[in-house]
């Protein structure tokens, strides 16, 4: 089937890419440099803001009651009316412990410790990608006097899959006529391409605190024996004795809590331990952090029961009380095949990205200093060509169980239950494995995230495909009529539908930014990395 031409406003995007690309460059180096963990991203956030406000949008900042969060909106009104609502996000959180230099060897960035954080996926060009496409399709909206309305939002804490159920829960996403999901590719299976049937599955988080408030109470002081002295009575266990307990158990009852299947993880993350100095005073006070992926809401549902259930036997152990409280709920994904297609033909019309002989060097040198011999072509072939949706669905399809539609999670999912969404995948650098078959150390690639000539193929592929897809959008009713037509189908109604999934959180939930996340942090010896 041949493809069809791109159109004149299509071709004007295009071009105000291709005329902005060395400062939409520039651009992204600036939020890979300020590489801030979730939560605590607000130099980038406060980055975007500016810049939107600059380009005409209206910004609502700390949205949902979340600092590090933004809302902003650009309409353009002309005789034929207000236009579709079409919404697209940026988000740019980076990973603790993944500090990485832009440099072809294993090195943390200048002035900081490899523990800091560092973009990975990277979500500094996810950000930036989807951004130039907003920009891209406004400037052609501006140029041809199309109608419509642009709403960008600033997406935080993605790696805990933070911000986007809580948008939701707060009514953010009612009354976008549809929405458009980039990430940079994840799956071998699909490099340059978009979701298909099986879309990301739900994740699931939840914080449980001990605290030891009366240690007073776990024995009588008369065992202390005829030394009167406070030091010789026995501790209460405490709050690091209930957070150890917490972490083993639940490790020993992975296998009582789901069957081996469905491809389901369970992680945790220790924010606070005992808060105490090393001497006979019970640890007051520790936390625990669970986050789960599953295919199914029931799934995560029975594995955080027995949680719960360690939970409040730790603590009668430990002479503590418990409390949890969820950090985030996100539902499972919904396909949109109307959408996917019109996105699709785009990728088909403005081809895959390519890569230089410069960024192949990069690869190179990173092989070499690993040891392998450096290829000639040392990146994967995939990457420059695009991936039909039926093969890429083929391919996961042959992995998964036949009752399993969900697979790994992100937090997106919560835009496809309030509008007909895409979720788009472009190829990022990716090498080919050595004839040995070893795996390289994620620090290469993360590196290669910094590098213009790497990165910089994969956030413009991103944002010409985003671009033309928002125009189509915009001026042939028919697209989003199909797309519209398929997600009330689908929900059995649409939002409030008989299949309709509603927000997991409650329309009041506060954000969990009050939690000792990762952070950077001005102390008197400078700006410093701190797990307080």
């Amino acid at each position: 089937m041949s493809v069809e031409p791109l159109s004149i406003p299509q071709k004007s995007a295009l071009a105000f890419l291709a005329s902005s690309h060395a400062a939409l460059s520039r651009d992204h180096q600036t939020i890979w440099s300020f590489h801030e963990p979730s939560w605590r991203e607000y130099r980038s956030s406060q980055w975007y803001v500016d810049r939107l406000r600059a380009e005409g949008f209206e910004v609502e900042q700390g949205s949902a009651g979340m600092p590090t969060a933004f809302c902003a909106r650009w309409t353009n009104q002309t005789g034929e009316g207000r236009g579709p609502v079409v919404a697209g996000y940026a988000e740019y959180d980076a990973v603790p412990g993944q500090s990485q230099a832009a440099a072809p060897y294993r090195a943390p960035r200048p002035g900081t410790t490899k523990h800091a954080a560092g973009h990975t996926d990277p979500h500094s060009a996810l950000g930036i990608g989807s951004f130039a496409g907003f920009l891209a399709a406004k400037h052609a909206m501006q140029a041809h006097g199309i109608a419509g309305t642009l709403v960008f939002f600033g997406e935080p804490a993605e790696k805990m899959c933070g911000s986007k159920p809580v948008h939701a829960a707060h009514g953010y996403y009612d009354g976008l006529d549809a929405a458009i999901s980039f990430h940079p590719h994840s799956f071998n299976a699909l490099t340059n391409g978009v979701f298909w049937d099986t879309t990301s599955a739900p994740y699931w988080s939840k914080i449980y605190t001990f605290e030891c408030e009366a240690p007073e109470t776990w024995q009588n002081e008369s065992h202390g024996g005829s030394v009167a002295h406070a030091h010789a009575t026995a501790r209460a266990p405490g709050a690091i004795d209930a957070v150890c307990l917490m972490y083993t158990n639940s490790k020993l009852m992975k296998e009582s809590m789901l069957p081996h299947t469905g491809a389901w993880t369970l992680n945790e993350f220790i924010p606070v331990a005992g808060q105490a100095a090393a001497d006979n005073l019970a640890p007051a006070y520790s936390q625990i952090q669970y986050s789960m992926r599953a295919p199914s809401l029931e799934m995560c549902a029975a594995a955080f029961a027995v949680l719960d259930r360690n939970a409040a036997h730790v603590a009668a152990m430990t002479h503590c009380s418990v409390s949890s409280a969820w950090i985030t709920k996100t539902r499972a994904g919904l396909p949109n095949h109307a959408l996917a297609e019109a996105t699709y033909r785009n990728f088909e019309r403005v081809g895959a990205p390519q890569w230089s002989e410069k960024a192949k060097e990069f690869a190179r040198q990173g092989q070499r200093h690993l040891g392998h011999e450096a290829m000639p072509e040392p990146f994967t072939d995939n990457m420059t060509r695009l991936t039909p949706p039926a093969e890429a669905e083929a391919a996961f399809r042959s992995q998964l169980p036949a009752w399993q539609l969900n697979y790994a999670a992100d937090d997106y999912v919560d835009y496809t239950w309030h509008a007909p969404t895409v979720r788009l995948y472009v190829a990022r650098p990716t090498l080919k494995a050595p004839p040995s078959g070893a795996r390289y150390p994620e620090w290469l690639r993360h590196a290669m995230n910094g590098d213009p000539d790497c990165i910089d193929p994969m956030w413009n592929k991103a944002a010409q495909v985003i671009s033309t897809t928002i125009l189509d959008l915009m001026t042939d009713p028919s697209i989003l009529c199909r797309a519209q037509a398929e997600f009330r189908e689908r929900t059995g109604g649409g939002i409030g539908g008989a299949s309709w999934v509603a927000p997991l959180l409650p329309p009041d939930f506060q954000a969990p930014t009050g939690y000792n996340w990762p952070e950077w942090v001005d102390t008197p010896r400078g700006r410093e990395w701190s797990v307080l």
